[in-house]
């Protein structure tokens, strides 16, 4: 028992901090040789507290305190025997050379664990190098994500920072029943492929309270995703909210139940954006929800886009995806582009069911330009006060 204290986090005690259930073990990642001096490799430390942690018959909390951690890959697998914590008061830090973590698909991985939450702390990916070699045409790893929630169900994330991520923030796949709240993801606006936080094969899942600067989507929704709420979520810069890119393969999932509200977008290459690729796919998108929206200086405020080919390897060609039942309402603000409502749809599977209701976006434009509405096999109807005016 040297390694590890017995903690009971009942009353009022300094503790309390360290465990928030109500009966459970500590495992302090320095009590296993972890050091928080940004130098020394403290990987295999947290590997074997995460190790005792997770083979404990008591509720237990993985404690990273205060310093600067220096890791390689974790992956930081399941089952476990009890619900675990894996609180971060301190900073982890990725090493300098790249190649390090960038031939893992993920810097921290959690799989297949359910009953877990991870509180507070600051992860920093060091992704620059990462990017300079993605833009100068080197030969480059595939870069990896800092942190992936696989085959997880029943999992909080709070208070997380994330920076600098090589590829993707935060991903979610094949999980069920996940909130995210009062998280910072920053990085960038020209680093690649950097997306916030990305969803697929997911349900469940409620991403809330965030700030999210990056350069590629703040959020992405991919395939195979259920019952998402969005909600409160600052973003800016990067390339808005995304359902998509759909129909990569012909037997996709779809996506349906998106709800994105209440929040501000500021500087984004798009809004809340429908996107799919142009060729065969028997995939879906139905019942999304956009409402109470604020957009500043936006690219594409509303976009469905379903002509996505950007290596042109797929000419004249149509999306199958089906895009259905899809309600903007509330959304208001400034278009950089003339077109603030664009809407290119597939000739052989035109957008149906579209609704807007009390929208007013303008045009940020010296030249007094007005806004407009472009739609392309799409139809729908609208309500209340619609400007630009709409094109169905």
């Amino acid at each position: 028992m040297a390694n590890f204290k017995t903690m009971t986090c009942t009353g009022v005690s300094l503790l309390l901090f360290l465990c928030l259930i109500p009966s459970c073990l500590a495992y302090n990642v320095v009590s296993f040789g972890a050091r928080g001096d940004g130098r020394t490799d403290s990987t295999s430390a947290f590997l074997r507290a995460w190790s005792a942690a997770c083979h404990s018959t008591s509720q237990a909390n993985v404690y990273i305190p205060r310093g600067t951690y220096l890791v390689r890959t974790l992956n930081l697998n399941g089952p476990c025997r009890r619900r675990i914590e894996f609180r971060i008061d301190g900073t982890l830090i990725a090493p300098a050379n790249y190649h390090a973590i960038g031939h893992s698909e993920f810097w921290i991985m959690f799989y297949k664990v359910s009953g877990l939450s991870v509180y507070g702390g600051t992860m920093n990916a060091k992704g620059h190098g990462y990017w300079s070699c993605r833009k100068g045409g080197k030969s480059c790893p595939q870069g990896a994500r800092s942190i992936q929630f696989m085959w997880c169900n029943n999992v909080v994330l709070r208070g997380l920072t994330s920076l600098h991520s090589q590829r993707v923030h935060v991903g979610i796949g094949y999980s069920s029943n996940v909130r995210i709240e009062n998280v910072k993801i920053i990085a960038p606006s020209g680093s690649p492929n950097t997306d916030g936080i990305h969803v697929q094969n997911s349900r469940g899942v409620t991403i809330y309270g965030s700030i999210i600067q990056t350069g590629d989507d703040c959020i992405s929704v991919g395939p195979g995703s259920m019952n998402l709420w969005i909600e409160k979520i600052g973003c800016g810069p990067g390339h808005g909210i995304s359902i998509g890119s759909l129909g990569s393969s012909y037997n996709e999932a779809g996506v349906a139940n998106i709800t994105v509200t209440n929040s501000v977008f500021t500087k984004t290459q798009n809004g809340v954006r429908v996107k799919s690729w142009a060729r065969p796919s028997g995939g879906y998108a139905k019942n999304l929800m956009f409402s109470n929206l604020i957009m500043k200086n936006v690219g594409y405020p509303i976009i469905i886009d379903q002509n996505y080919c950007p290596d042109n390897s797929c000419p004249h060609q149509n999306s199958g995806v089906k895009v259905s039942q899809v309600t903007y309402k509330n959304v208001k603000g400034t278009s950089s582009t003339q077109a603030a409502m664009k809407f290119d749809c597939s000739y052989t599977n035109p957008c149906t069911g579209i609704r807007l209701q009390d929208i007013k976006l303008t045009h940020n434009d010296r030249l007094r330009r007005p806004a407009i509405s472009y739609c392309r096999n799409a139809s729908g109807r609208r309500g209340g006060t619609v400007t630009p005016r709409s094109c169905f």
